[in-house]
């Protein structure tokens, strides 16, 4: 069957097209060059339409044990947003944490089409997949969780070579069939087991004597060793801590050219000063990712209202569960993989913290110069909802309504940021690169988050309106690989999306190390711990897609 897309204004930076009239053609799923003397099946007039590729949440907590521990949590969450059952559409609720079905009809609304879980835990990634594999309507894929882990603290105590280590790093991206690698609190979530309830850059783990600082470096050198195309993707130390973003500069120098991710990074970008003794430090870390073009950085912007926080960073959840809101948390140890921590959390406009982190988030985006650098998150749910993308977007594109909100904050944050000076206005083509080109080059979506031929035919079609918060919010058209899924903001068709996944080269003599500390110190065996590709594939809901790491790795 042969589509024709005509007349559409496409952004497609991936492609260096911003806002130009083209014709697309799909078939198969795939997108096609213009066909010569063929019949068109079906053709859609999108004249005066905005078309984008679908775009990428690239970090979104969507899968695995600590979204399941939300659900359980907040049974009051569950009576939010609800997703009323159709003929066609199954019952959903929630709106912090989300079900898994209603989290794929509420991003393919909003002309999502791919999101990715940034805390998988390779015991826990059978459990992850089968969750996201219930995600109906986007691609999806995990980076997964080490840095905190047994095996590899061992490792290096006892000083293990660095290939030995980029073997293990390998074996468990492929067992825990994963796209990228995660470090989350380097060290600290293991040294929170041992008592200790900070760990910066440069302090040393109470019982293997490694600091983060050492964690991050072999870690980041074992991605790039391993060709894996996303960077070591880094939750830096003390989050949330006045004064972090000392922490967070010392962390970018640290790395010594080695590309890395760090995300969320609104929550790393705190200073000391004023009466609060908090103040704002995105300017400076702005000024650092512009002059270092090794890192880049998605935000983790936080707005205002209820939410809950889910973190593997259970050292600093912990710290906080004074803040719940409702009065209620968890806090937990998963075997000697790493841990996590669940705490409500409303954000308030009228609170001075809260307010900065508000206006530090936006400085942030407004600050650094290269949309292919900087990406759109929440951090969802942490800093609030994957539903609210469409008002933040509205924010950073419209200088207007921005300062509007300031004028709504607590005062004497308002007071403190620069926030109001602030000229900048992201255009659609900068929008379009940040949540779809940029996206999928950082993952390594060769055939994801552009337009060009061969593509993936997930396309995003807008009406454009002045209020972009009401363009983003109900596209007009959503196609996933060729299916027109969405129409005016509803599904109308369900589909099932691809996993993504890596699998680099490793010496396969690491698994007999593994194999007496899995039978001495775990509850669960080697084999029942590597996941195969059927256990993701085999009820049908969507298919498996390896793309290749640089070194070799299978295409």
């Amino acid at each position: 069957m042969l589509i024709k897309l005509t007349g559409g204004t496409v952004y497609d930076p991936a492609r260096g097209v911003d806002g130009e009239v083209r014709d697309l053609y799909v078939r198969d799923g795939r997108i096609v060059d213009s066909p010569n003397d063929t019949a068109i099946d079906k053709e859609y007039n999108l004249y005066g339409k905005v078309v984008m590729a679908g775009a990428i949440d690239m970090h979104t907590h969507i899968g695995g044990g600590k979204v399941t521990i939300a659900r359980t949590l907040l049974p009051e969450d569950h009576r939010r947003d609800p997703f009323q059952r159709t003929d066609l559409l199954r019952s959903g609720c929630g709106h912090a944490a989300p079900s898994t079905l209603t989290t794929g009809y509420r991003y393919a609304e909003m002309g999502y089409t791919a999101g990715f879980e940034p805390a998988m835990l390779p015991t826990n990634a059978r459990q992850a997949h089968m969750e996201m594999g219930d995600v109906p309507m986007i691609d999806k894929g995990g980076y997964v969780m080490l840095g905190s882990d047994d095996f590899l603290l061992r490792m290096m105590a006892q000083r293990k070579d660095q290939q030995a280590i980029n073997d293990y790093v390998a074996w468990t991206i492929k067992s825990a069939q994963a796209i990228g690698v995660k470090v989350v609190n380097p060290g600290g979530i293991s040294a929170f087991k041992f008592n200790q309830r900070s760990l910066d850059l440069d302090e040393k783990h109470p019982h293997y004597g490694t600091s983060p600082r050492a964690i991050l470096k072999c870690l980041a050198t074992a991605v790039k060793a391993l060709g894996v195309p996303h960077p070591l993707h880094v939750h830096g130390c003390n989050l949330g801590v006045p004064g972090n973003m000392e922490t967070t500069l010392k962390t970018i120098e640290a790395m010594e050219g080695l590309s890395v991710h760090l995300t969320h990074i609104q929550f790393h970008s705190y200073g000391t000063e004023g009466d609060h003794k908090f103040s704002s430090g995105a300017a400076q870390i702005a000024e650092a990712v512009n002059a270092n073009k090794n890192i880049t950085v998605d935000v983790g912007q936080i707005l205002f209202g209820q939410t809950v926080t889910a973190s593997g960073d259970n050292m600093r959840q912990h710290a906080n569960h004074n803040h719940a809101h409702p009065n209620k948390w968890v806090c937990m140890d998963i075997e000697c993989d790493a841990g996590c921590g669940v705490v409500p959390f409303r954000y308030r406009d009228r609170n001075f913290v809260n307010a900065l982190q508000w206006a530090i988030g936006l400085e942030t985006f407004l600050l650094i110069d290269d949309p292919w650098r900087v990406f759109l998150t929440t951090d969802h749910p942490n800093g609030a909802p994957f539903t609210t993308y469409p008002h933040l977007i509205r924010l950073l594109m419209d200088k207007t309504f921005r300062n509007d909100q300031l004028t709504r904050i607590n005062p004497e944050a308002a007071a403190m940021s620069s926030l109001g000076s602030i000229e900048r206005e992201y255009s659609l083509y900068e929008i379009a690169t940040m949540t779809r080109a940029a996206a999928a080059k950082l993952i390594g979506l060769t055939d994801s988050g552009h337009l060009g031929a061969s593509a993936r035919a997930d396309i995003t079609v807008y009406t454009e309106q002045e209020d972009k918060e009401a363009m983003f919010a109900k596209p007009d058209y959503v196609f996933k690989d060729g299916d027109l899924v969405v129409r005016n903001g509803e599904v109308v068709k369900v589909v099932w999306g691809t996993t993504h996944v890596v699998r680099p080269e490793h010496d396969d003599g690491i698994e007999k190390s593994l194999r007496d500390y899995f039978d001495r110190y775990l509850t669960m065996k080697l084999e029942n711990f590597t996941m195969s590709d059927g256990e993701i594939t085999e009820d049908g809901r969507g298919s498996l897609s390896v793309h290749p790491c640089s070194t070799g790795g299978e295409a």
